[in-house]
């Protein structure tokens, strides 16, 4: 259904980004973090798969990647991961894409475990089962003047943005699929099934 686009989106004024030797770690407890670290490597990234505490010591940054929300914080807890996550996160950039922006969040109106880093309220499963996937064009200016072609997999909806926590981008009707506090990222979506590294070079601009 969803095929990689083969353009060179790069943005220019990123580009200097990805010469800096970075290592970033992608939480490989479940979901697709074997794109993302894929991505990565195409950016001539360090990546690093974690699954224990001591995964996170050189890392950069870390992304959380899509999956099953609630088996990613199940997991965690087994690994002992919460609690260094979230001191990880007070100091270092960490993207959570789908269910690791579920994973992020604050609240997601039902009981499950949660970091608790972002200021947004998240709404799981907001556009329905697999077969409601879809495919979106969004304008997101941090990311230069080309829309972005977002893919949307049982995807979450980001109610709502408090505190010190922003709207980086909407959908044609007004909600939220991606939000920004200072070093955190959270999209709705997953850039890692695309060939466009724009997010990816924007999320390393934050961990440098």
């Amino acid at each position: 259904m969803f095929q990689r686009r083969t353009v060179d989106m790069t943005v220019p004024s990123l580009r200097s980004t990805v010469s800096i030797i970075m290592k970033i770690g992608v939480l490989a407890l479940q979901g697709d973090f074997a794109e993302h670290l894929s991505m990565l490597r195409r950016l001539g990234v360090e990546a690093a798969e974690v699954r224990l505490p001591r995964h996170l010591d050189d890392l950069d940054g870390l992304i959380i990647p899509g999956g099953e929300s609630t088996t990613i914080g199940k997991l965690a807890v087994d690994f002992d991961l919460i609690e260094p996550l979230r001191q990880f996160g007070k100091t270092h950039a960490i993207w959570g894409t789908c269910a690791g922006a579920i994973f992020l969040s604050k609240d997601v109106r039902r009981p499950q475990p949660l970091l608790g880093l972002m200021d947004i309220i998240v709404q799981r499963n907001a556009f329905g089962r697999q077969v409601d996937s879809f495919e979106a064009d969004l304008p997101i200016p941090e990311l230069g003047a080309l829309p972005y072609h977002a893919v949307f997999i049982r995807a979450p909806i980001i109610e709502s943005v408090f505190g010190e926590a922003r709207v980086l981008a909407t959908l044609p009707d007004g909600r939220i699929v991606a939000a920004q506090q200072g070093k955190l990222l959270a999209t709705s979506f997953h850039p890692e099934l695309t060939e466009d590294v724009r997010f990816h070079e924007y999320f390393l601009a934050l961990a440098r």
